[in-house]
C-alpha cells in the first residue's frame, strides 16, 4: 500500500510539472502570434511572408517529434524534456536582437524546438498511469496547449509596455525557471523504457499500419488547425474588425484557451465514451462552425419595386467569436480523443506513434498559415482561411465514415458496434 501511494504521488507530480513545462513550451512556440503583428509592419511583409514567419517555429517543432518520441521510449521523458527545454533558452533570448527578416526565420527554427515537447511528455506521463486513466493523463498534459492563450494574455501587455523585443527576453527567463522546476519535481522510472533489444526499425514498422495514417489526418485538423488559427487570429481580428492588438489578443484567446484547457476534459470523455465516438462528433461540430465562418463579408443589391436595395451579410465580431470559441472547444476534445486511439491501439509504442501523429499535426500547423497567407494574397478574402479548413474537415468526415462509422455504433458509449 505504501509503495502504491508513493507511486501515485510520483505520477501526479510528474503530470503536474510536465503540464507546466508543456504550457511554457507552447507559449514560446506561439510567440509570433502576437509579436508577429508589429513585425509585419516593421519588416513590411505581405500575407504570404507573414505566414512563413509564423510557420517557421512550427516546422522544427514538428520535424523533431518522431525522433524525440523514440528517444523518450529509449531514455525516459525526464532527461529528454529537460535537455530540450534548456537548449531553447539561448535562441529565445537572441530573438530580441534580430533585425532582418531572415534573422527571425533562422532563430525561429531553433525556438521551434520547444514544440517537440509534446511527443516527449505524452508517453512520459501516460506510462505513470494505468490504461483506464491514460486518456485522462494525456488530456491533462495536452491542456498545456493553453500556452497559446497564455501567450495572448502575457505578450500584448509586455509588448505595449516595453516593446516587442522585451517579449523574448521575458520568455527566455520563464523557460529557464521552468527547466529548474521540472527537474526538481519530475522522476525517472526504468520500467517505462522500451527494452534495449528493440531496434528503431522495429518501432517504426507501425508506419505501415493504415490506421496511423488516418490518425495523422485527424490530428492535422484538431491540432494542426488549432496551431494555425492560434497564430492567425490576432492579426485577423486586427485586419477584419480594426481592433487594438490587446483586444484582438484577448478575443483570440477565446479560441485558444478552451482548445487547450478542455483537452483534459476531452481525455476523460474519451476514456468513458471511446475515441471513435468523440472524434466523429468533433468533426461534425467543426464542419458546421467552419461552414459559417467561411462566409465573407458581403454586400449585394436587389432591384425591388421601390428601386435598388443593398443588403449586408457577414459575421459581426460577437458571432464570430462565439463560433471560434465553439470550434476551440471541439478541437480541445478532438486532440484528446485522437491520442486515446493511440493509447488503445499502441500501448507499447506510444512514444513512436505519438511522435508520428504529432509530426503530422505539427506539419499541418506549419503548412496552414502559409496557405492562409497565399490564399489571402490571391483572393483578398480573409475568410478564405476558413474555406480551406472547411474543405479539409469535409474530406476527413468522408474518410471516417467509410472506414469507421459504417462498422460502429457512434451513438453507443463504447464506440464499437455491429456492422451496418
Amino acid at each position: 500500500m505504501t509503495s502504491e501511494l508513493r507511486n501515485s504521488k510520483k505520477a501526479w507530480s510528474v503530470l503536474i510539472v510536465s503540464t507546466l513545462a508543456f504550457t511554457v513550451c507552447f507559449m514560446v512556440w506561439m510567440m509570433f502570434a502576437v509579436i508577429g503583428v508589429p513585425l509585419k509592419k516593421i519588416l513590411d511583409l505581405n500575407s504570404t511572408q507573414f505566414g512563413v514567419l509564423m510557420a517557421m517555429p512550427v516546422l522544427t517543432g514538428s520535424l523533431v517529434r518522431v525522433p524525440l518520441g523514440i528517444w523518450t521510449d529509449r531514455h525516459g521523458g525526464r532527461v529528454v524534456m529537460a535537455v530540450l527545454m534548456a537548449i531553447t533558452v539561448p535562441a529565445i533570448w537572441l530573438m530580441s536582437y534580430a533585425t532582418e527578416y531572415w534573422h527571425f526565420i533562422v532563430i525561429g527554427l531553433f525556438v521551434g524546438l520547444a514544440g517537440g515537447s509534446f511527443s516527449v511528455g505524452t508517453p512520459y506521463v501516460a506510462r505513470w498511469f494505468p490504461k483506464k486513466r491514460q486518456g485522462m493523463a494525456m488530456g491533462v498534459f495536452g491542456a498545456g496547449n493553453s500556452g497559446a492563450a497564455v501567450n495572448k494574455f502575457l505578450a500584448p501587455v509586455i509588448l505595449v509596455a516595453f516593446g516587442w523585443a522585451m517579449v523574448p527576453k521575458v520568455y527566455a527567463a520563464i523557460m529557464l525557471g521552468t527547466v529548474v522546476l521540472f527537474w526538481l519535481f519530475s522522476y525517472s522510472e526504468p520500467a517505462h523504457l522500451v527494452p534495449r533489444h528493440v531496434k528503431f526499425s522495429d518501432q517504426l514498422k507501425s508506419l505501415k499500419d493504415p490506421k496511423v495514417i488516418k490518425y495523422c489526418q485527424y490530428y492535422s485538423i484538431v491540432f494542426g488547425g488549432y496551431v494555425a488559427l492560434s497564430l492567425w487570429m490576432v492579426q485577423y481580428y486586427v485586419g477584419e474588425y480594426g481592433l487594438d492588438i490587446r483586444v484582438a489578443a484577448l478575443l483570440a484567446a477565446c479560441f485558444s484557451l478552451p482548445g487547450g484547457v478542455l483537452r483534459a476534459f476531452g481525455g476523460v470523455l474519451s476514456d468513458k465514451y471511446g475515441a471513435h465516438s468523440m472524434t466523429w462528433w468533433v468533426l461534425w461540430v467543426s464542419w458546421i462552425c467552419l461552414f459559417l465562418l467561411s462566409y465573407p463579408q458581403t454586400d449585394f443589391t436587389i432591384l425591388t419595386v421601390d428601386g435598388p436595395r443593398t443588403f449586408h451579410v457577414g459575421l459581426n465580431v460577437y458571432v464570430f467569436t462565439v463560433l471560434m470559441f465553439t470550434l476551440g472547444v471541439a478541437w480541445g476534445f478532438g486532440k484528446a480523443s485522437v491520442f486515446k486511439y493511440i493509447s488503445d491501439d499502441y500501448p507499447h509504442n506510444i512514444g513512436t506513434i505519438s511522435g508520428i501523429v504529432g509530426l503530422a499535426g505539427g506539419l499541418g500547423g506549419f503548412a496552414l498559415p502559409i496557405l492562409f497567407g497565399v490564399m489571402m494574397d490571391l483572393t483578398g478574402i480573409r475568410s478564405s482561411a476558413f474555406m480551406l479548413m472547411y474543405g479539409i474537415v469535409w474530406v476527413s468526415l468522408i474518410w471516417m465514415y467509410w472506414t469507421e462509422v459504417r462498422r460502429a455504433d457512434v451513438v453507443g458509449g463504447d464506440g464499437t458496434g455491429a456492422q451496418a
